[in-house]
């Protein structure tokens, strides 16, 4: 039985990737800042509580695994500094413990903000990486490292999966969930006619297994990972607020106008949503998953509709368990900020 450490445990892919992994008889370690506390699988798993800046106990920790699953990261709603040292001295932390540990494998999770807002679409792993802001500056540099530790002897795939939705998913998605399920119709950035890729979580787990799986060769490499079938994110969205059932639409708006508003709102530090969030809302946005199919026969199961409408039942399932609670991470709900005060409104 292989044993597999899994930075970042304890979040929305952590808890996931956990699952799957444990179906498929692997010992699995996991490492995060906060206690794993998901009473399905607590107790067959070890759990680390502990920082990725702090190397020694990362090093220590690690002992004995045999594959690496590089998660944790700081996202852009934490400050620039807990960014830069997160994602990218704390990647690094990860790499070196991982080549001192003799480990077979490394899978980096990364992330299409490496692409910043492209002029074209679709986007392929050979386009130019421009990151928006602190956070797709960081995952540039963290991937950058990645690459130096191929010339170490280690195997490194990097993953760069589309904003992904599943059990555990809240943070931006729990917005229109939660218009949904009261009731409201939901404004979108724009008019919603651009297309927007998104993902399921249990797509983003085949194609991790795939590169733990597969040979050396085929999975030493980067790859886009998303849905295969999308369509506009005005009709992706509706599919929400149809399964809502109050006949509710999503209302489009100026986007030039929003993103105004938005970024006084983010300065005064009262904005749902940040920049890199807003500023690509209203545009498409989608990869090119052709080299995933053809090296890791990476074959989506879930459409957009499908992955937001599983997320959404999931959600309204659980919502008493996170009702009045609210941060910065995919596991609680973002913030509404002024949303909330418009939300009476629609």
């Amino acid at each position: 039985m292989k044993t597999v450490f899994i930075t970042g445990g304890s979040g929305f892919l952590g808890i996931n990737l956990v699952r799957y992994l444990l179906k498929k008889k692997f010992s699995v370690i996991s490492y995060d800042l906060q206690p794993f506390d998901y009473p399905d699988c607590q107790n067959e798993i070890t759990s680390v509580v502990g920082d990725i800046r702090d190397f020694k106990l990362l090093q220590k920790s690690m002992s004995g695994a045999d594959i690496v699953i590089h998660c944790a990261a700081a996202l852009p709603l934490y400050s620039k500094e807990d960014i830069y040292s997160t994602d990218i001295d704390g990647t690094k932390n990860v790499i070196n413990a991982a080549i001192q540990n003799k480990v077979e494998r490394f899978i980096h999770i990364s992330s299409t903000a490496v692409y910043g807002v492209p002029d074209h679409h679709p986007l392929y792993e050979t386009d130019k990486l421009i990151g928006v802001g602190a956070y797709g500056e960081s995952k540039i540099v963290a991937e950058q490292a990645c690459v130096a530790a191929r010339k170490k002897g280690l195997t490194v795939s990097i993953l760069r999966p589309k904003s992904f939705v599943g059990p555990e998913r809240l943070g931006v998605f729990a917005l229109l969930y939660d218009w949904a399920r009261t009731g409201h119709n939901f404004p979108m950035i724009g008019d919603g006619n651009n297309r927007y890729q998104l993902l399921d979580v249990s797509d983003l787990n085949d194609a991790i297994y795939a590169c733990i799986t597969l040979e050396k060769k085929r999975v030493n490499d980067v790859f886009n990972i998303g849905a295969k079938v999308f369509t506009t994110m005005k009709e992706d969205y509706q599919s929400v607020l149809d399964k809502a059932g109050f006949g509710k639409r999503i209302i489009g708006t100026p986007a030039w106008l929003i993103i105004f508003i938005l970024k006084i709102l983010e300065a005064l530090h009262i904005s749902p949503l940040y920049a890199w969030v807003y500023e690509t809302a209203s545009k498409d946005s989608f990869v090119s998953i052709e080299k995933a199919e053809r090296q890791l026969g990476f074959a989506p199961k879930f459409s957009n509709k499908q992955a937001l409408i599983q997320n959404y039942q999931w959600y309204l399932d659980h919502v008493s368990e996170f009702e009045g609670k609210s941060g910065v991470t995919h596991r609680v709900p973002w913030k509404q900020g002024m949303l909330g005060v418009i939300k009476k409104f629609l």
